[in-house]
C-alpha cells in the first residue's frame, strides 16, 4: 500500500513531524478499511508417488488437508499411482510423516509453490481475533 500526502503545509504553531505521521497512519487505516483487504495464503502444487494399493488413503489425506486433486494417474503396469494436487501450505505441515505412515514408508511427495489465494473468511476472522487478543495482552 502506498499513500501520498498531498497539500500539506507546515505552520510554526500547530505543525510537527508527529502530526504528519498521525495523519498518514489514519490515511492508511482508512484506505485498508475501504479496500476490503484480505489475507492471502500460499498454495502449493503437491505431487505424490506411491503404490496403487494406497490410492484411497492418499486421496482422503489430501482432502482432509483442504487439497484440490488435479490429476490421479495409475502407472502403466498398475503398481503405482501419481497424484497431483493443490494444497495450502499451512495444511502441509506434518504431511511427510502422515504419508510415510499411510504408505508403510513407500510413498514420497514433492511440493512446489503455485500461487497465493485469499484465506477463507472464517480463518481470517480467527487470525484477526488472535491478533487483537495478543495486542490486548501486550498492552496490559
Amino acid at each position: 500500500v502506498r499513500v501520498v500526502l498531498e497539500d500539506g503545509a507546515s505552520h510554526a504553531v500547530d505543525s510537527s513531524d508527529m502530526a504528519f505521521r498521525i495523519c498518514m497512519s489514519h490515511a492508511v487505516r482508512n484506505t485498508m478499511r475501504k479496500a476490503n483487504a484480505t489475507v492471502l495464503e500460499p498454495v502449493m502444487t503437491v505431487e505424490i508417488d506411491a503404490p496403487g494399493e494406497f490410492q484411497g488413503t492418499i486421496i482422503a489425506g489430501i482432502n482432509r488437508r483442504m487439497g484440490l486433486i488435479q490429476t490421479s494417474d495409475v502407472s502403466d503396469d498398475g503398481s503405482g499411482i501419481n497424484v497431483i494436487a493443490e494444497v495450502p501450505l499451512n495444511h502441509m505441515f506434518g504431511y511427510s510423516t502422515e504419508l510415510r505412515s499411510q504408505t508403510q514408508g513407500k510413498g514420497e511427495f514433492t511440493m512446489e509453490y503455485l500461487r497465493h489465494t485469499p484465506l477463507p473468511r472464517n480463518a481470517q476472522d480467527e487470525l484477526i481475533e488472535k491478533h487483537k487478543s495478543e495486542k490486548e495482552a501486550e498492552a496490559a
